[in-house]
Order: structure tokens, then sequence, then C-alpha cells
């Protein structure tokens, strides 16, 4: 059958614009409405109804509500880890705390939380059981990357394999679910749909690395984001802890050195960036990042079904793997 996700993303986009959010408390219901309208790929909801699809040769429109509840989830996340980061701006625009204040929020986005639960308590009633075992044990490793991600901040021996840990927690899973989640909706087989799983787990990682890379090397007009800007903040990616990791101890040093200055931004980013031009930081990543694509793939191909009906996923998964935004 012909594929079209356009038409999921338009069911994605109504059933968001259909939620019931009132008019009052202004301050509780329209923090909600400006996060949603900033919009963003909406790839994990699709990945649900793309999921159920597979599975599923029927209408598979009961699976939408389950696609809301993922989306609102990883809204929740973000207007925390926005407060959490202190961060400015959410896709180019001020972010909900920034807007408002951080009181409104922490309550808009547990709110938005809830009404996710809402969704899901649309599932259909056998499927329950199993959604909200996979829903909640992903929203808790979501909590638990976001605290490891934060530890890692204070913490001076953080290594690579912590890195690769705490990615698949916070970001990973959530992709994971999203598809696990479909699949169940769609009658998979409990091996399917971990199979299914696992391929959207280790897509999470490889397109976390995606993200590491373009921040040094992407070009900014098109990432959207400045360049070099986990190099200003001294984020752990795994580029820096792969440097850290392979050279030698006067390079350490002075990498421990630019680590701490702030007053030259622009030297810092094009040093660190050498450094790591020095010492094929940019190749170790792709072949990492190439790793957990292959894996992902290898998941995928243990699904007993037609190789055109997995196309879509595979094709998905390939564009947000080279992707340059």
């Amino acid at each position: 059958m012909a594929y079209d996700t356009s038409k999921w993303q338009q069911h994605i986009n109504q059933g968001l614009a259909d939620l019931d959010l009132p008019p009052v408390p202004a301050t509780l219901y329209e923090p909600i409405r400006y996060m949603l309208a900033l919009g963003g790929k909406r790839i994990r909801p699709l990945l649900t109804l793309m999921a159920a699809d597979l599975f599923s040769i029927s209408d598979i429109r009961h699976a939408i509500p389950a696609a809301l509840a993922v989306e609102l989830f990883h809204n929740f996340s973000l207007v925390h880890d926005d407060i959490m980061d202190e961060a400015p701006l959410r896709r180019g625009k001020p972010t909900v705390h920034k807007k408002w204040n951080a009181n409104v929020a922490i309550l808009s986005g547990d709110n938005l939380l809830i009404m996710a639960y809402g969704q899901l308590a649309k599932c259909p009633s056998d499927k329950l059981p199993s959604i909200l075992e996979t829903f909640n044990a992903m929203a808790t490793h979501v909590c638990e990357g976001q605290q490891l991600d934060m530890d890692f901040e204070r913490s001076p021996t953080v290594g690579i394999n912590d890195y690769l840990h705490m990615i698949q927690l916070k970001t990973s899973v959530l992709l994971g679910a999203a598809l696990k989640i479909g699949a169940v909706l769609g009658n998979a087989s409990d091996v399917d749909a971990q199979y299914l799983y696992d391929f959207g787990v280790n897509v999470g990682i490889a397109f976390q690395l995606q993200d590491d890379l373009l921040d040094v090397y992407g070009d900014p007009e098109q990432f959207g984001k400045q360049r070099g800007g986990d190099i200003l903040a001294n984020k752990k990616t795994y580029l820096l802890l792969k440097a850290l990791e392979t050279a030698d101890t006067e390079t350490v040093s002075e990498l421990h050195d630019w680590m701490k200055r702030s007053d030259q931004p622009q030297i810092k980013i094009n040093r660190v960036t050498a450094i790591y031009n020095s010492l094929g930081i940019q190749q170790a990543t792709e072949t990492m990042k190439r790793f957990y694509a292959t894996q992902a793939y290898a998941a995928l191909d243990r699904i007993p079904c037609e190789k055109s009906r997995k196309l879509p996923l595979q094709t998905m998964a390939q564009h947000l793997l080279n992707r340059s935004n």
C-alpha cells in the first residue's frame, strides 16, 4: 500500500488543535497553547502511528490518542528541562518560563503530563495495561536521564559509556516507547514490539550523536543554532569525552583550561574544534553513530513482515541520522 506520512501529520496536528484547553485560568492554559504552537517535527507521535500501521492494514485512527499522549509528554519534558537548563529559547522563541515565570511553567508542564494520561485513557482497554507499563517505564527513564545529565555537569569523571547510557535514558527511550506503543496498538507480538523498541532506542542514540556533530560541524544557517554552543557551555558531549579519552596529557590539560574560560568565546570554539580535528574526533563520532544505526536496522530486519512495509521506518531513520538541522 502507498504510504503517505502527511495524512498522519494532519491527524496529529488536528488532534492537538482539538484538545480541550479552557480559557481560564489563562496562566495555566495559555502557556500550553503557546508551547504546542511552537511546532516541531512531531517525529515521536508520527512514529507511534507508523508503528501501528506496520502491523495493521486496517484503519489505525484508534492509535491517534496514544500518539498525542507521546507528543504531550515530550512537550511536558521540554518545558521542565528548559527550567532546569535555564534555557532562554525553544525553537527560536522564548521558553515558557522566560515568557511567563518558572512557577507558571512548572504547573503548565504538570498539566501537559496529566493531559497525556488523559489521552492514554482513550486507548482500547485490552491494550491499556501494556501501553501504561511501557509509558510509565519510559517516563521514569527520562527523569533518570535528565538527573544524570545534570549530575554530569558537576562531575569531573564522566566516561563515554556513562554518556551513552544517559542519552539512552533521556532521549532514546521516548523514541523506543513511541514505536512500541504503536506496535501494541497494531496487534504486534511481544517479541516484535520489543524489536521495534530496540530499533527506536538505537536510532535515538545515533540521533543524539548526530546532534553532537552538528553543534560543532553543522552549518549554523541550517542547524538553527550557534556553532559550538556545546563547547561554550562545556557540555560533556561524545566529542569532548572522546577527545579527553584519546588525547595526550598536554592536550587534555589544554581542554580542561578552555573549559574554565568564557572570556574569548570564538577563540575557544575554534581552538577546541582544532583539537577535535587533530584527534579525528569527527570521524570517531561518525563511526559510533553508524554502529548504533546498524544495530537499529538489524532490529528492524528481525521483524517478520514484508520489507516494503518496513521501508517508511527505515527511510525515517535515515532522514533523522543524516539531517543537517
